[in-house]
């Protein structure tokens, strides 16, 4: 449905694609002849994939160690560019599906596949419904949520407010699920669903940010035929992807514009730590400057960049195959800004009153042993890694980079840091940026690889994979906190 009385001959311009079931333009043609690109991402060339993984044993010895497939899958290489957070990936994640917690291991798997399915990620409910079968979960319960259990179906409004809105969930979400009689969720239980469910989130967002290709000739699992729709498909190349930004990327022009970009980023980072020094800025202009930040993301629209929908028709036309949407109630509800146009007094979580490290760590340690630890050292380790360069230069210091990156995520979901200067922000990361991390943390189903390809085009691939690490750590912590800090209310 279009909204506001979208012209017929509007809508008539427009297609869905027979094999993907995603909004095409009448007037591109499909001009490429392969389906998808070769290796584990339709963004990264295969090459540069294939050499990180040969030239580390680590990751070979991870794979064995830690992997639940058993084998090196598309996101485990695009990940092992960087094998210090692959290593902090690979345990946590092994941890929560596989290691002793309250919740049985089939359990585990189908609550993956209903996070993935809030964004349409077919890889890994592909992955994860295979994962199901072999820990002896019931092969009816994947003909839909109506099949399940009435307690895993009670985790549809968390998983729900969780992947969009997280802000809106209260301490009567927590009171509903832990007291609803037989099918109560003890709060052990619901830790290890919760994290399971932002984990899964978050690493939809790097599925689609990294352009993570389907694993090649799925078949069929234990004779069940794995859902066929890829995130990718010929359509993306020829409807707005690489081919007409590749003649772009490859001008002189280009090329020139964009280490003129990679020379004013260095320059302004450089001028922050300089200012740093001597800032004298008051906690409220600190404040003033988060609201603006707050509000200027109301009008960072993900696929603005594109020549599609009008964002405003796009909201309506939301696209769900029947594979997909077995495991989900309410497909159209989605992300929507907290900072709302108009609204006067904006909610905001200021992280001092609740932290990670002094309030959430602890609780998520109490209730679910261990899997704070581990979540700790991946926020960690993402956060503070650093080879030192940025695209050719070396000796480069990206903390305020780094740091900008994550807590602009942290902004679009409301939560503040009082002693961050959200200027900052405006500063270092332009506009096409921008709308990648808003479309990779909020929609990243809408991701393409002209997104992808639109920002920090002197940078190497290895440092936008680093940028999707962060970007999915910060996306996880930030849905954590806010579930966290609605089952600590509940408790006191």
């Amino acid at each position: 449905m279009n909204r506001g009385g979208s012209s017929a001959s509007a809508s008539a311009n427009y297609l869905l694609c027979t094999n993907c079931r995603k909004v095409l333009r009448k007037d591109k043609r499909i001009r490429v002849s392969q389906p998808l690109t070769r290796g584990p991402s339709a963004f990264i060339p295969e090459k540069e994939v294939v050499q990180a993984n040969t030239a580390d044993e680590r990751t070979n010895f991870l794979v064995e160690e830690y992997s639940t497939s058993g084998r090196l899958d598309n996101i485990t290489q695009v990940m092992s560019l960087h094998t210090q957070y692959l290593e902090s990936f690979l345990r946590s994640q092994f941890y929560m599906l596989r290691m002793d917690g309250p919740l049985p291991l089939p359990d585990r798997h189908y609550i993956a596949i209903m996070a993935a399915a809030r964004h349409q990620c077919s890889y890994l409910i592909n992955m994860h419904v295979d994962e199901f079968l072999k820990t002896g979960g019931i092969a009816e319960w994947l003909n839909g949520l109506e099949y399940v259990p009435q307690r895993l179906r009670n985790l549809n409004e968390i998983n729900k407010l969780l992947a969009h809105r997280p802000w809106l969930i209260t301490k009567e979400h927590i009171q509903k699920l832990v007291k609803t009689g037989e099918n109560n969720w003890s709060l052990p239980e619901l830790v290890h669903a919760v994290v399971l469910l932002a984990h899964y989130h978050a690493l939809a967002s790097f599925v689609f940010g990294s352009g993570i290709n389907p694993e090649r000739d799925p078949g069929i699992a234990n004779g069940f035929r794995l859902i066929s729709v890829g995130s990718f498909c010929v359509c993306d190349l020829a409807n707005d992807n690489s081919i007409e930004n590749t003649s772009l990327a490859g001008s002189n022009f280009g090329i020139v514009d964009s280490l003129g970009e990679l020379e004013a980023l260095m320059e302004r980072m450089k001028r922050l730590q300089e200012d740093r020094e001597d800032d004298e800025t008051t906690r409220e202009e600190m404040t003033t400057r988060f609201e603006k930040e707050k509000k200027e993301s109301l009008f960072v629209v993900p696929g603005e960049t594109l020549h599609a929908f009008p964002h405003s028709d796009f909201e309506d036309d939301v696209i769900v195959t029947a594979d997909v949407s077995r495991y989900i109630e309410d497909p159209s509800f989605g992300y929507e800004d907290f900072a709302r146009r108009g609204e006067e007094h904006l909610p905001t979580f200021r992280a001092q009153d609740y932290t990670w490290e002094n309030h959430g760590f602890s609780l998520v340690n109490r209730l679910y042993s261990d899997i704070g630890h581990l979540l700790d050292e991946k926020f960690r380790m993402v956060y503070n890694l650093t080879y030192n360069t940025m695209a050719t230069h070396e000796d480069v210091d990206t903390t305020t980079l780094r740091r900008a990156l994550f807590n602009y995520v942290h902004c679009m979901f409301g939560i503040r840091y009082d002693d961050y200067d959200y200027g900052e922000v405006n500063q270092l990361l332009e506009r096409s940026l921008k709308v990648y991390i808003k479309t990779v943390t909020c929609y990243p189903e809408r991701t393409t690889k002209r997104m992808y390809d639109s920002y920090w085009r002197q940078f190497t691939h290895s440092e936008k994979v680093h940028v999707n690490l962060l970007l999915m750590e910060a996306r996880m912590q930030a849905e954590l906190l806010y579930a966290l800090r609605a089952i600590t209310r509940h408790l006191t």
